[in-house]
């Protein structure tokens, strides 16, 4: 810990949270532009965290990593009570973007399905060409 008083000695600078979490600077100053994390400032200017906000950084990178924007990730930070586990309260949140990436992941099937069909589809009106190779249109 490298805060530099007396009272702020509990805290932890911008530094010592990016080596805990892995997370850079810059990122930690975008979660705090987004309300996901919080700062005080020392008497001389310099972000100063709780110890808590280590493990707030790791959920954020988790729902980050689960495809969740910090905006939606703002509203499940209440809803986080231990490390690695959602309260109910994240339920309906998380049943719904579920839901949307299951429909994502059913359009882009769809889309790999036609693009398959139209490669399969010029395959074969290659082969019927005389002297086409028909391996050679695919790469």
């Amino acid at each position: 810990m490298s805060a530099a008083t007396a009272g702020e000695s509990d805290h932890l600078r911008i530094g010592d949270v990016s080596a805990a979490t892995g997370v850079s600077r810059r990122l930690l100053r975008y979660y705090e532009e987004q309300g996901l994390i919080t700062a005080s400032r020392s008497s001389g200017g310099h972000r100063l965290y709780e110890a808590r906000e280590v493990a707030t950084v790791g959920h954020i990178r988790d729902l980050l990593a689960a495809g969740l924007p910090t905006r939606v990730i703002r509203e499940l930070l209440g809803c986080i009570q231990e490390p690695g586990r959602l309260e109910p309260c994240a339920v309906p949140t998380l049943v719904e973007h579920l839901e949307d990436f299951d429909g994502r992941i059913a359009a882009l099937a769809s889309t790999r399905a036609t693009l398959a069909g139209l490669i399969d589809s010029s395959i074969m009106h290659s082969a019927t060409v005389k002297g086409a190779d028909p391996v050679s249109t695919l790469g």
